[in-house]
């Protein structure tokens, strides 16, 4: 049985990272990645699949020197985002949060970028493997090694920490999670795959010249029902844009109310339709009246996973602390950092598997949970109290929010009584809803499993 002081379940952004720094701190690592193929990348690595933009002060979250980046990574330095609800459009150029990078952002081709942390990790002594997959992990407290990891091919690994890092499924970290629990409770109580998470689907289409913003980012609210459901639009290199939305899984379309609202939704639908559906929808919507939209904006097949499309899980749950008395950590979409709200979160990802490697080699790891909180808390907070917020809006809350927000960042000479009149009120409902929601979670309360709840 080989034996490493580091073993870190998935290959993505936490767990690299993870490895990475675990390998520069002086510590045996090895990152055991199942492997998928993808269009956009020679062999097997990472699933790699979200919609890859990075904010300014994401960059910080990360603590990468954005200068270390590959140019090739890079695909676009963004201006700004665009916020569009069925009758009011918000436009942001600044995210209002102090940051490093000199920009609004960027977007990045997701598998270089996973790849070039793949290089950093393996330049540092990680040892990386694709195309292995954890079947089980035993964890024994007074063992030696402590935890024995069960390969698919029947090898075994022994580690003396366990890094968790395998994506929004957790197709490793339940079963592991679960012997910590009482016999009454599963952690996918708290993170569930399926009533808890939404699936994002994407597609990479090209787009002509004359709407191809190549500078901003684009998302639709209130077009399509259900909590944190929009489409989006990223534009990538040449006149390349992904195309795609998030959604909850398993959603019935009986049970959403004022159907006829929704700009995606047609009266004829017996079912919410499906991604790709909706992508024509929203494509015919917008650019229907001028161009044929299956031959003019036509699918770039030699990119995503499969012929230009992906579709991937995204966790909308909040985040999980992690038993580390046991020797464990549990990092990125695993845990429950990233969100369908802001879709995804590569930074989170990347900053919570830094800290899990990092206090492994040092033996510390039972300093993670306050680490992580102390790093990345402000941005969950951010993130689950908007989430909360926006939970059940329907196409009109979205119009008024947008129409608040919109007064309160201009208001101009010629606007000045309606600015005072709207905003006033609506403004203070607004900002006084997060301020108490945000409140409420206070003291890291935005986690829903403490690791005082595991049994050890």
């Amino acid at each position: 049985m080989e034996r490493y002081d580091v073993a870190v379940v998935g290959g993505g952004p936490a767990g690299t990272c993870a490895g990475w720094e675990a390998a520069e701190g002086g510590a045996s690592a090895v990152v055991l990645e199942k492997g998928v193929p993808r269009e956009d990348r020679d062999g097997l690595g990472p699933d790699s699949t979200d919609a890859a933009g990075m904010l300014d002060y994401w960059v910080d979250i990360m603590d990468i020197d954005y200068e270390r980046i590959p140019e090739e990574a890079i695909l676009r330095e963004l201006s700004g985002t665009d916020f569009v609800g069925p009758s009011e459009t918000l436009s942001l150029d600044t995210t209002g949060m102090e940051a490093s990078y000199d920009g609004f952002g960027f977007t990045f081709q997701r598998a270089r970028m996973d790849d070039w942390l793949r290089e950093e990790a393996e330049s540092a002594g990680a040892d990386y493997r694709v195309g292995v997959s954890v079947t089980d992990v035993e964890t024994d407290l007074s063992g030696d090694p402590r935890h024995v990891l069960s390969l698919r091919d029947g090898e075994d690994i022994g580690a003396k920490y366990l890094v968790l890092a395998d994506g929004p499924q957790r197709q490793v970290t339940n079963r592991v999670l679960d012997r910590f629990l009482p016999a009454d409770v599963e952690v996918t109580d708290y993170v569930g795959t399926t009533h808890a998470n939404h699936i994002a689907y994407q597609e990479h289409r090209e787009v002509p010249e004359d709407v191809f913003e190549d500078d901003r980012l684009k998302f639709w609210w209130g077009y399509m029902p259900g909590e944190t459901a929009y489409p989006w639009v990223f534009p990538n290199d040449g006149n390349v844009a992904r195309i795609g939305l998030t959604m909850p899984i398993g959603m019935d379309i009986d049970e959403v109310e004022n159907r006829e609202e929704y700009a995606l939704l047609e009266p004829e639908d017996d079912s919410i339709p499906s991604g790709s559906e909706y992508i024509r929808r929203l494509l015919e919507r917008e650019y229907g009246d001028e161009y044929d939209i299956e031959e003019d904006f036509p699918l770039v097949e030699d990119r995503g996973k499969r012929g230009g499309t992906e579709t991937y899980a995204i966790s909308s749950t909040r985040p999980i602390d992690s038993p580390t008395r046991a020797g464990i950590a549990v990092a990125g979409g695993a845990m429950g950092t990233t969100s369908a709200f802001h879709e995804g979160g590569y930074h989170v990802a990347v900053r919570s598997g830094r800290i899990a490697g990092e206090l492994a080699a040092s033996d510390e790891l039972r300093r993670y949970n306050d680490a992580w909180k102390d790093a990345i808390g402000d941005e969950l907070l951010r993130n689950v109290t908007f989430a909360d917020i926006v939970a059940d809006y329907g196409p009109a809350d979205w119009d008024r929010t947008f129409g608040v927000a919109n007064d309160l960042l201009a208001p101009e000479d010629d606007k000045l009584l309606r600015w005072q009149l709207r905003s006033g009120i609506e403004g203070l409902r607004v900002v006084g809803e997060y301020k108490w929601r945000k409140f409420g979670y206070r003291d890291g309360r935005y986690v829903q499993l403490r690791e005082s709840e595991y049994q050890l």
